[in-house]
């Protein structure tokens, strides 16, 4: 049981659910503790928001999946079918590895390398999530705590994680894992967990 939540695009979470990367970036959101990314919990439940999602920031063979809202929409409910493990949190801050990522994450280059340069004495961090799919889909009451341009929430009410399923098995995220850091180096991040 988890009452803890990493909010992230849907089409991105969509992604994540369907093993197509284990990938999510983050800079540190308006709301964020000093302005600046941390790490709360390694074990989260997968938020799907659905309001700064823009088509043009995605790779073309992703940008189909996103319906843009207006500004401020939610949904009355959320549905929450899956969690994650953070495995690794690896900060970058130099542009050609940023470009050297491209083929693991859905997001466009173009947006991947203005989020490097937005805040630029802060380096985007890499997480690595173990995806697991919930036994059965939940759907949430929105509360307006979850709003905001934030990275982590806490829900309402806990959901159980037990019986979920990994998306992929151990050996396949071991070798994207290991793909993904050969690209990156050993630039190893100690969370604050």
């Amino acid at each position: 049981m988890t009452i803890h939540a990493l909010k992230e695009w849907a089409v991105a979470i969509n992604a994540l659910e369907d093993g197509k990367t284990i990938m999510v970036l983050r800079k540190g959101g308006i709301h964020e503790h000093h302005g600046r990314f941390q790490v709360a919990h390694q074990q989260v439940l997968l938020y799907p928001t659905y309001e700064h999602q823009q088509p043009f920031l995605l790779k073309p063979e992703y940008r189909n999946f996103v319906y843009p809202v207006t500004s401020g929409w939610h949904p009355e409910t959320v549905p929450i079918s899956s969690w994650a493990e953070i495995t690794d949190i690896l900060p970058v801050s130099d542009e050609s590895v940023v470009g050297a990522l491209l083929p693991f994450h859905i997001w466009s280059e173009n947006f991947i390398s203005d989020r490097l340069k937005w805040k630029p004495y802060q380096p985007l961090y890499v997480l690595l999530l173990r995806t697991y799919k919930l036994p059965q889909q939940q759907e949430i009451p929105y509360n307006p705590k979850y709003g905001g341009c934030k990275s982590w929430i806490d829900l309402a009410q806990p959901i159980s994680t037990e019986n979920s399923a990994p998306v992929l098995s151990d050996s396949l995220y071991s070798q994207v894992v290991g793909e993904i850091r050969s690209v990156i180096g050993d630039r190893l991040y100690s969370p604050s967990i």
